[in-house]
């Protein structure tokens, strides 16, 4: 599926395949949370690198967070006008990008189930919407992205 996503301001717009594009994983770290979910966590897609297609990029700016003392690889990149927080690039899997749900302007589709993850970094405030056959897991879960959609025959 052929996502389209873009910043608040309209200084950055981008294009990337994604054969994962069902906005089900809900990542509650305090990273994602931070600086991309006000609603307590954040949602990332699956999508292919090569494919990537950036109009504005001089407008971009990446963060490197650190975590456990140590400063992360995985670039997070964000619109520098409005803060909009675009998608995230680790060179450790550099076949992937994962861009934020909140950025894609294409209509996504509806997850028949969900993954709360990195509920051990959820502040109380944060009320866990579990419905029906969602997982929750206080770390990453074992499935992946690409697991997930395979396992519910959701690729596209």
């Amino acid at each position: 599926m052929l996502l389209k996503g873009s910043c608040h301001c309209g200084a950055v717009h981008f294009e990337v395949e994604s054969p994962h594009p069902y906005p089900f994983n809900r990542c509650y770290c305090s990273v994602c949370r931070k600086t991309a979910g006000s609603g307590g966590y954040a949602i990332n897609l699956g999508a292919q690198s090569e494919s990537l297609k950036v109009e504005g990029r001089e407008h971009i700016t990446v963060y490197h967070a650190i975590i456990d003392g140590e400063t992360s690889p995985a670039e997070r990149h964000f619109c520098k006008h409005c803060a909009t927080t675009l998608w995230v690039w680790d060179p450790r899997w550099p076949e992937l990008v994962h861009p934020f749900a909140s950025a894609i302007d294409t209509e996504l589709p509806i997850p028949p189930e969900r993954t709360h993850l990195m509920l051990a970094y959820k502040p109380e405030w944060v009320e866990v919407d579990v419905r029906g056959p969602d997982t929750c897991v206080y770390g990453y879960p074992k499935e992946s992205i690409a697991e997930w959609h395979e396992r519910l025959g959701l690729v596209s």
